[in-house]
């Protein structure tokens, strides 16, 4: 049995004749970029998140970058973020000439320890970036009181976690605005790139639409220097498609995941976590394992997908050699990219596939 970390063709199977329509849609139209499908899919997703503002950009790194830039983040300021990411959340603030600052996370939840951000913050401190990584979010609480005590903007970084909830509430309305990514393998994902910005802040939204549009509202009046970040309607049509379908699957992969934690007690690994205060949205299961390597190449080997997120924290990769971090600067950062692993998850997943892979970490981990 081959079992893939993500099955993208039997998603589509079961909603063809819907994005096919929508497709269709977008090409009889003959509106590419933009228009009615984006306008469409940014009112929908906006009122998922519980916001009034979502604004459509071509990728969540770009949702990072223009949301920094709308902000007001400028070279020489720092923003406070994790290292256990993907590099689109440190590259969106080194863009801007700006310099992250790399704290240690929760050993549990993997996602940012409020204590080690207050403590990182100094005088150039503007703006911080918690990660709801791996689709479970982050301490907002403490890290919203921690950020107001010191005057910081608070920019979700919610690629991964689509419909996650903390305290009751979604993510993506805790800061003064959060960051989507709709790439194709996300728990919401587009064919193709896409991403977004969500906010309650009218005037920051306003500033974004300028900044994917070459820094104008309308054709030629360009108001400030902006680029080319805009969303394509095709991708705004399968995303208006794909919506309303999010919490079925996200539903599904929670049951996925309760199957993963029920049939791999007998394993010698570390299985996530799920705080009490929070819901995650399960975007990867991932375990952790001191002899990680080389269950992942056992796995491979038996035809099973697994996958390490992240190998090498980012504060470590020669890029950031100049700020001055070193092996043993984020402890317990570095120890879960060492044993960190992804197996397969997705709402399409079966049982059969989810005992046949418990079956494959037990036989090695045992």
């Amino acid at each position: 049995m081959k079992i893939p970390m993500v099955d993208l063709k039997i998603q589509y199977e079961g909603i063809k004749d819907e994005i096919q329509a929508a497709i269709r849609r977008v090409l009889e139209s003959s509106e590419f970029i933009l228009g009615k499908e984006v306008e469409k899919f940014e009112a929908s997703f906006a009122r998922y998140c519980g916001v009034k503002h979502c604004v459509g950009v071509n990728s969540g790194t770009s949702a990072l970058m223009l949301a920094l830039h709308a902000m007001g983040i400028k070279p020489n300021d720092e923003v406070i973020t994790v290292s256990q990411t993907f590099i689109a959340t440190c590259e969106a603030v080194s863009w801007l000439g700006a310099k992250p600052v790399f704290v240690d996370v929760d050993e549990k939840t993997y996602t940012m320890d409020p204590a080690a951000f207050e403590k990182a913050i100094t005088s150039k401190t503007k703006a911080v970036i918690p990660v709801h990584l791996y689709g479970h979010p982050a301490k907002m609480d403490e890290i919203l009181k921690i950020a107001k005590k010191h005057n910081l903007v608070v920019l979700e970084d919610a690629a991964q976690a689509h419909g996650a909830e903390y305290k009751g509430k979604r993510v993506g309305g805790f800061g003064q605005a959060a960051c989507f990514s709709f790439y194709p393998g996300k728990n919401l994902g587009s064919y193709g790139e896409a991403g977004a910005v969500v906010t309650d802040d009218e005037n920051l939204a306003t500033e974004i639409k300028k900044l994917r549009n070459h820094g104008s509202l309308k054709r030629y009046a360009h108001e400030r220097l902006g680029l080319n970040a805009r969303m394509e309607a095709l991708q705004g049509a399968v995303l208006n498609v794909k919506l309303p379908y999010l919490d079925q699957w996200n539903e599904l992969r929670r049951r996925h995941a309760s199957d993963y934690a029920k049939w791999l007690k007998e394993a010698d690994i570390q299985l996530p976590a799920e705080a009490p205060h929070a819901k995650s949205a399960w975007h990867l299961y991932t375990i952790r394992s001191s002899k990680r390597d080389a269950l992942n190449l056992s796995l491979n080997n038996e035809g099973i997908a697994s996958q390490v997120h992240y190998p090498l924290p980012n504060h470590l990769l020669p890029f950031y050699s100049d700020l001055g971090y070193k092996a043993g600067s984020l402890p317990k950062t570095e120890i879960i990219c060492r044993e960190i692993l992804s197996l397969p998850l997705y709402p399409e997943l079966t049982k059969d596939q989810i005992q046949t892979i418990t079956r494959a970490v037990i036989k090695y981990t045992s």
